[in-house]
C-alpha cells in the first residue's frame, strides 16, 4: 500500500486508540454478550464472521483520516465487510481525490469485502450505469440507496416508484449485481389515501423479488412499529427471506420523549429485541449484519470517538451471533 501516501501514522492511531477502546468494550459488553450468545439457537442465518459497517457511522474518521487509515483500523477490530456511503475523503490526504481502484486495492490488502454502498436515488435516475461501474470496479454484490422509494406517500405514488426501481433493479440484474432499498421510519406509514394500507407493503408487492431487494434497518423499523402498529419487522423478513440480503444492526435505547419511540446508542447498549427478531427470522437464508450508528461521531472521548464505538459495537455484535 506504499503507492497511497498517508498523512497520519498508523503506529500512532493504534497507540492513541486501541487501549480505550479495547477497555471501553470489555467493560460495557461482555456481560450482555455472554447472555446473548446463551440466548440465540445454534443455527442463525446472520453469521459471525461476516460482520460489516456501514461506513456512514465513521464518516468523520473517513473524512479527516481517510480510507488508507481508516480501513486496516477496521480489518483490525474485526470487520469484513464495508458498505459505503461515498467514496471520497479529504483532498489534502492525498493531494487529489483518492480513486476507486485505490479504494479497491486498499479493500484487498486487507482482507475486506464491499458488500453495498448506499448512492443518492438521483444518481440512479442520472447516471444509473456509472453507479453500477463503480459498484464492479469495487467488487460489491449490491448497491442501493437510502432514499425512501418516493416522498409521494399514496398507493399509486408508491406502486410508481416501485416500477422505476423494477428499472434499475433489471439493469443491476443485467450486470450481475442486486439493486436493494434502505428504509427508515417513513415507509412503514400508512398511505394518505388509503389509511388502511401501509406503503412498504405497497412497495414489497410490487417491486419484482427477481431485481428489487430490501436491506432492513431494524433501529427504523421497530420505530415504524412504534409510530404506526400492527406489524412484525421479523415476519417481513421470514416471509420473504431471500429478498432481504443485509441487515442494519443498529440499537436502541427505549425513550418515551422521543417521538421515535427509541434513542440511537451502540450496540448492546439498548434494548431493542435483537435475540428474539434473530430466532425469529429463521435460518432460512444468510443475512449480512452491517452495525450502523448515526449518531457515533458524537460518541466521546474523540479520540476514539466513532471508531471506539465501532469496536465496543462489533464485540457486542458479536456476542449477540455467537
Amino acid at each position: 500500500m506504499s503507492h497511497i501516501r498517508k498523512s497520519f501514522d498508523r503506529r500512532d492511531f493504534l497507540r492513541a486508540t486501541a487501549g480505550t477502546t479495547v477497555a471501553l468494550a470489555a467493560a460495557s459488553v461482555t456481560g450482555a454478550a455472554a447472555t446473548s450468545a446463551a440466548a440465540t439457537p445454534s443455527k442463525l442465518s446472520i453469521p459471525k464472521d461476516r460482520i460489516g459497517i456501514q461506513l456512514y457511522s465513521i464518516r468523520d474518521k473517513v473524512s479527516a483520516l481517510g480510507f488508507g487509515v481508516v480501513l486496516p483500523e477496521l480489518a483490525r477490530i474485526g470487520y469484513k465487510e464495508i458498505e459505503f456511503a461515498g467514496y471520497t475523503q479529504n483532498t489534502s490526504i492525498l493531494g487529489r481525490q483518492i480513486t476507486l481502484q485505490e479504494i479497491r486495492t486498499l479493500l484487498d490488502d486487507n482482507g475486506l469485502t464491499a458488500v453495498g454502498s448506499h448512492v443518492g436515488i438521483g444518481n440512479f435516475r442520472s447516471n444509473l450505469q456509472g453507479e453500477l461501474d463503480a459498484a464492479q470496479i469495487l467488487g460489491m454484490p449490491h448497491v442501493g440507496t437510502a432514499n425512501a422509494p418516493t416522498n409521494v406517500n399514496t398507493v399509486a405514488g408508491y406502486r410508481a416508484a416501485a416500477d422505476e426501481f423494477n428499472v434499475w433493479g433489471a439493469a443491476a440484474t443485467a450486470r450481475g449485481l442486486k439493486l436493494y432499498q434502505h428504509n427508515h421510519a417513513g415507509e412503514f406509514a400508512f398511505a394518505t389515501d388509503q389509511p388502511s394500507v401501509r406503503l412498504y407493503d405497497v412497495f414489497l408487492k410490487n417491486t419484482d423479488p427477481r431485481h428489487v431487494y430490501l436491506e432492513l434497518d431494524i433501529y427504523w423499523a421497530y420505530v415504524g412499529q412504534y409510530r404506526w402498529p400492527g406489524f412484525d419487522p421479523a415476519a417481513y423478513v421470514r416471509n420473504q427471506p431471500y429478498r432481504y440480503p443485509l441487515f442494519h444492526m443498529k440499537d436502541g435505547d427505549a425513550n418515551s420523549a422521543n417521538a421515535n419511540g427509541f434513542d440511537i446508542v451502540e450496540f448492546g447498549a439498548g434494548d431493542l429485541p435483537y435475540e428474539k427478531f434473530v430466532r425469529d427470522i429463521g435460518p432460512r437464508a444468510s443475512h449480512v449484519g452491517i452495525w450502523e450508528q448515526d449518531t457515533a461521531p458524537n460518541t466521546q472521548p474523540n479520540p476514539p470517538g466513532s471508531l471506539g464505538a465501532a469496536e465496543r459495537s462489533f464485540t457486542a455484535l458479536k456476542g449477540l451471533l455467537g
